[in-house]
């Protein structure tokens, strides 16, 4: 059932957020529906996500989240349902059946896709028709600035009929970085028509935070994002104050809700030998105060990471990972030529434990961000928000 033409409602919200594997597409989402919620009465959102962390965290006023069913990447590339014991096929079906339902009884004004046209295993792809034939919802692909090396996101957005869905049922294409830093879409072959479609908005710009959350003991924060690959930057911190007993500050590690078990374990372990100059936590859902008070950090490479490190005017040292996609090594790359940040990447140096004992100690004289031109860098919810009014009011212009 449609709402009657000229009836007033406030916007709805729609995210999709298929989330395989870490914190990146949730986080991201969550920031979008909080500043297109904010400053419109009754405006709303909901975020679709396979995250298996999303209960964790505290959504905005007027933002709420289905969890779809989760599942899990193979070392050989194939998934498995996490939890239900069904197979994938099914896992693949029960999830598209939520995702067309919680359409239909929403009726979403926005839908909003995170990076994966078809959705995951082509599970967007029946509500994508539906919202085509049956509603006026305006439908918009999300992208972070960078995706992967041209040729190999070629080959699979080919494989995954990717470039075929994008240009079949996406009004507007939005790109969470600038087109003078990184282009995501290169070697997509995407018709003139579609590219005319997209819009670099700019990064996203996190949060300010209150001083009453942020610690007073001076630390380096130390981060691996999600944490499911941090695991050899975590050991090579570590090896840094293991080796040397005057490095300073100290270190505040946060592990990320991905790096657990018996690796974790071990990593404890070490920490505690340090008798206090590394303190470690799991998962902290309000991160943006430790990265305000923070004298520098020592992170991975990922978007979200990114975008912290610029909101909060950090110096910062990027080891960035290098596979199963050179994303994180494409970002840190181009940031440090641009005097952003410092980047340590895996096999570029040679005694790795020396090239971190020097970068920690190297942070106070690197340039802030800011100083590089990084503000300029920082309007992407601003953007999306005008983005978002025009096509609410039919104006693509």
């Amino acid at each position: 059932m449609q709402d009657q033409p000229g009836t007033p409602r406030p916007p709805r919200v729609m995210f999709y957020s298929h989330d395989t594997f870490g914190l990146g597409h949730l986080r991201r989402s969550r920031a979008l529906a909080a500043a297109l919620t904010e400053g419109t009465e009754g405006a709303s959102a909901i975020i679709l996500t396979g995250s298996p962390v999303a209960g964790r965290f505290t959504f905005p006023e007027r933002v709420d989240h289905i969890r779809l069913p989760g599942v899990t990447k193979l070392p050989d590339g194939s998934y498995i349902s996490s939890t239900l014991g069904l197979d994938i096929e099914e896992t693949t079906r029960l999830r598209a059946g939520l995702i067309q339902s919680a359409v239909e009884q929403y009726q979403p004004n926005l839908l909003i896709v995170d990076k994966e046209p078809a959705g995951f295993r082509g599970e967007l792809l029946h509500t994508l028709e539906w919202l085509q034939e049956n509603s006026q919802c305006r439908v918009v692909l999300g992208l972070r600035d960078v995706l992967d090396d041209p040729a190999t996101l070629a080959v699979e957005w080919e494989r995954k009929g990717a470039v075929r869905a994008a240009e079949a049922f996406y009004d507007e294409f939005w790109v969470y970085g600038l087109e003078n830093v990184y282009d995501p879409t290169e070697g997509l072959a995407f018709s003139a028509q579609t590219r005319a479609r997209i819009h670099y908005t700019g990064y996203l710009r996190r949060a300010t935070v209150t001083a009453d959350d942020v610690p007073e003991t001076p630390y380096i924060l130390i981060t691996p994002g999600g944490g499911g690959d941090g695991a050899a930057m975590v050991s090579q911190v570590l090896s840094a104050y293991e080796a040397d007993p005057d490095l300073k500050p100290d270190a505040l590690l946060v592990y990320g809700p991905f790096l657990s078990g018996e690796v974790r374990e071990a990593l404890d372990v070490r920490v505690a030998a340090l008798n206090g100059r590394v303190t470690a936590t799991g998962f902290e859902s309000r991160i943006e105060a430790l990265y305000a008070g923070a004298q520098g950090v020592v992170c991975m490479g990922g978007y979200n990471t990114f975008c912290e490190v610029l909101s909060f005017d950090k110096r910062a040292v990027i080891v960035p990972r290098t596979s199963p996609r050179l994303e994180q090594y494409i970002r840190a790359s181009r940031a440090q030529e641009l005097g952003l940040v410092r980047m340590l990447a895996p096999g570029e140096v040679g005694d790795e434990t020396a090239a971190m004992i020097a970068a920690i100690r190297g942070l106070p004289n690197q340039r802030r961000p800011s100083e590089a031109g990084a503000d300029g860098l920082l309007d992407g919810l601003d953007v999306v928000r005008a983005r978002a009014a025009a096509l609410l009011s039919k104006d693509t212009a």
